[in-house]
């Protein structure tokens, strides 16, 4: 089942992903060399789902690999049973819409991985390319949760390595490749950007990264009103978002092209 699943260049041997939560960040992402995004929605909130709209017409717009977050809600991992018709109702749609690839996770209350659950979301997915992400940076024992998912076949994990940013989790995931031996894509994911790429590389060893580069833009609105919030939760202003930098992007890519 292992697979890339990313229309990149030739001949590249580090694959960069980055993660948006709009059609414009991802022709951005394009635009800027990356070979795959993973889309989703709310990025600003960690990300769920996407809505079926936006699957379609980011297909549409993008020819680079296109992997899409399969997340009922915000916060933890552990879904009930409602949500986990969701989530294999939400991987058969993008499957329609032309993904190349779904990311899951879900958890037992006591933190493990829930195996029955994945491989069902597995077996829905098939043919195609599954990510497990980084509810994996939640469990107990990586390397039991590495187990697992090599037992389940899953093509890819995105990992921090269990910390705040994949370079703190360097270590851990230096292992997790080396315990993984070639049977998974371990991919870090978690404050990567130009300035530590090479050192993470160079200690993992890892083939792929997973990359935000996000910048702040404000609205083009001529009138703005900044009360009431749309959302007590909201990081943002109703006049601000993120979206893919082109230049970080590059910058990464750039960089990440000298490693190997």
């Amino acid at each position: 089942m292992l697979s890339t699943s990313c229309k990149g260049e030739p001949g590249e041997k580090l694959v960069a992903e980055i993660c948006v939560d709009s059609v414009y960040s991802a022709a951005v992402a394009e635009s800027a060399g990356a070979q795959r995004v993973e889309l989703c929605s709310s990025l600003a909130e960690g990300g769920v789902t996407p809505s079926a709209g936006l699957i379609e017409i980011t297909r549409k717009n993008i020819s680079i690999g296109l992997h899409v977050l399969i997340r009922p809600r915000r916060g933890d991992f552990l879904y009930s049973d409602l949500e986990f018709e969701i989530m294999k109702k939400d991987i058969e749609l993008a499957k329609r819409m032309g993904a190349d690839g779904v990311v899951i996770g879900i958890l037992k209350a006591d933190g493990n991985i829930d195996v029955g659950r994945t491989r069902e979301l597995i077996e829905v997915s098939h043919p195609l390319s599954v990510t497990f992400h980084r509810a994996f940076d939640l469990t107990p024992d990586p390397f039991k949760s590495l187990e697992d998912l090599l037992a389940l076949k899953v093509d890819r994990l995105l990992t921090s390595g269990q910390e705040e940013t994949a370079l703190q989790g360097a270590a851990l995931i230096k292992e997790l490749v080396k315990k993984s031996a070639n049977q998974l894509i371990v991919m870090p994911g978690g404050g990567i950007n130009e300035n530590n790429i090479s050192k993470i590389v160079a200690i993992t060893g890892v083939k792929e990264f997973h990359a935000s580069a996000r910048k702040k833009v404000s609205s083009s609105m001529g009138y703005c009103r900044n009360y009431p919030a749309m959302s007590s939760m909201q990081q943002l202003s109703e006049y601000e978002n993120l979206v893919a930098d082109v230049n970080k992007i590059r910058a990464i890519r750039e960089v990440s092209a000298t490693v190997r």
